[in-house]
Parts: structure tokens; sequence; C-alpha cells
């Protein structure tokens, strides 16, 4: 059984919001959210990290990475991710394969957090209630992963609508108030399902 997941992230925002969303995926499993400053900060530590854990990490232990796409490419940055960790020594889940066990996951939400509240709308609809019922059905905001424009700007402009923030997302506060909220089965963001597909592979493989 899993013992304990370690869950590296870019920003305070994503850390609130996995303080909500992680007990929901792991049951009592525990887990240590590392925060770093920035994606710059995380990326340039990293190798460091991942070495120092390489040296002690017990087997029933398990490591995911997760930063925000942002306007990289998708694939270059997750290819550096697995360089990083290969260096390391720390076997990851896509050198591993299906069905068998790793010591380090490398995720990215796409294109940043907001995304995973434009995949489960009715838990910012239960934090925020004036905010509109059919953003879910309008063509921009079919695929949370594929939003033009800024995720968290378009996450901004509709709180906006409804009366909230007119001073200004408080990202924050927003994760606080909705994560709590959020349907871990249900979300439409195909980064989300990927994070949580990572989450439960490292407690059945344990």
């Amino acid at each position: 059984m899993l013992e304990k997941l370690i869950v590296m992230v870019e920003e305070l925002s994503m850390e609130t919001a996995l303080e909500s969303l992680l007990p929901k995926m792991l049951g009592e499993v525990n887990f240590q959210i590392i925060r770093f400053q920035c994606k710059d900060d995380l990326l340039k530590q990293l190798p460091d990290r991942l070495r120092g854990y390489q040296s002690w990490l017990p087997p029933n232990w398990a490591i995911i990475v997760l930063i925000d796409r942002d306007d990289d490419d998708c694939s270059i940055l997750k290819q550096e991710l697995e360089n990083i960790a290969a260096k390391a020594g720390l076997v990851t889940k896509t050198h591993a394969g299906i069905g068998h066990p790793f010591s380090v996951a490398n995720r990215i939400a796409i294109e940043e957090l907001e995304a995973w509240y434009f995949g489960d709308w009715p838990a910012v609809q239960t934090a925020y209630p004036r905010v509109s019922a059919t953003v879910p059905q309008r063509a921009s905001f079919r695929d949370p992963d594929a939003i033009l424009g800024g995720t968290w700007e378009a996450f901004e402009r509709e709180l906006k609508k409804g009366g909230y923030f007119k001073m200004g997302l408080r990202k924050v506060m927003c994760a606080r108030e909705i994560a709590p909220h959020m349907d871990i089965t249900a979300n439409r963001s195909k980064s989300f399902q990927a994070f949580h597909a990572a989450v439960s592979s490292a407690v059945a493989w344990r």
C-alpha cells in the first residue's frame, strides 16, 4: 500500500487546491505538498531534489511533479521533466509503462489550474452562484484545456460577469473556495484526469 505521496507544485494556488483534492483521491494515504516560488524555481531545483530522493526514497512512496504548461510546448516540457528524473536514477510512470510501479510521475496542468475549474463548472457555481450556468456549453469552453487567450484571464472574465473579483482575480481564494466542491470523478479537463490517474496508479501499485 502507498504510504506517502509527495507532490511538487510551482505556486500557492495549486497547493491550496490540492490540499482539498488529494484527500478525495488518496483516502487515508499521507501526502506532502512541496511548493516552489515559481515554475522556473521548480525546474531549477528539481534535479537536486530528485537526486536527493533517489538515495533514500522508500518503495512504497511516490512523487508527482505538477507544473503548468503556460506557453511551453507540452511534449518538450514533459520530456524535460522525464530527462531530469532519468538522470536522477528514478523510474517514471511513462518509462515504467502501464501496470508497473514507478517512483515519479510528471504531470502538466494545461494550460493552468483554472482549466480544472472550467472542467468542473458545477463546483464553480457552488462557490460563486451568480456565474453563468451556460459556460460549459459555449464552443470556446467545451474543451477546458484548449481555451484561447489565457485560461486564468478567461476565468477572471466569467467571474467578473457574475459580479465577483471586480478588482482582479484572487487565485488562492478561488482555490480555497472551489476545490472543496470539485468532483474528482467528473472533471472534463483531460489534464485533471491525467493527474488523477497518476495518483490512482501510485496507490494501486504499492
